[in-house]
């Protein structure tokens, strides 16, 4: 490759080697894979907002506090949030690597919202981190909890929720039926979705009965 130019009216002509042609090359194009990198992890954090954003505001729905026996506290909204999550992330794990990355996404980011919430009650840095890894480790066991509830009878699902979405209150019938009813309206509806809309944030929960509903 030859570049001309003029210089204090002299032209020049310069002849470039190859191995620096390559090499530019080269670095065009890292360049160009670094920003669809970037722009693809900007795309999945964005879309992981969106997600996560909607999980936890259906979660806190009145209605389930209301109507399905949940306990109104910060641990029954805990583990509501727990919960969707683990129905969204059952949903992602049966996508592709892209799918699993979101799922990450969306994790890291609960997370954090678990940390700024228990530093936001006074916790310190020296009680954060056993904290966040006790959070942890209850929404894996939960996640095992009602994997394996949905794959057995109706009532190791019951048995589940039980321990863990109930364990500090005592629903009646009606409503842990009609959470049951809920949880499988909800997975069949997340089975449901085309990848390409999930993957770009559109999740649509089921509405919840009001309290004259559940039973009628």
């Amino acid at each position: 490759m030859i570049i001309e130019g003029v210089i204090r009216g002299a032209t020049f002509a310069l002849r470039l080697p190859s191995c620096q042609l390559t090499a530019n090359a080269e670095w065009r194009q890292l360049g160009k894979l670094m920003f669809n990198w970037l722009d693809a992890r900007r795309r999945r954090r964005d879309v992981a907002a969106k997600l996560y954003s909607d999980l936890v505001a259906h979660a806190r729905s009145p209605a389930f506090y209301l109507s399905f026996g949940v306990p109104d506290s910060m641990l029954g909204r805990f583990e509501m949030i727990c919960l969707h999550a683990y129905m969204l992330f059952r949903r992602l794990g049966k996508t592709d690597n892209a799918g699993k990355e979101l799922a990450q996404s969306v994790h890291d980011l609960m997370f954090a919202d678990f940390d700024r919430t228990l530093r936001e009650q006074g916790i310190g840095d020296m009680g954060i981190g056993k904290r966040v890894k006790k959070l942890a480790q209850n929404l894996y066991g939960r996640i095992d909890a009602y994997e394996s509830g949905l794959a057995g009878e109706t009532t190791e699902l019951s048995d589940a929720l039980r321990r863990n979405l109930y364990a500090t209150a005592t629903p009646t019938d009606d409503e842990l039926s009609a959470m049951i009813a809920y949880i499988r309206d909800t997975i069949e509806g997340l089975d449901a979705l085309q990848t390409p809309d999930i993957m770009s944030g559109h999740v649509v929960y089921p509405e919840v009965a009001a309290r004259r509903e559940i039973g009628a």
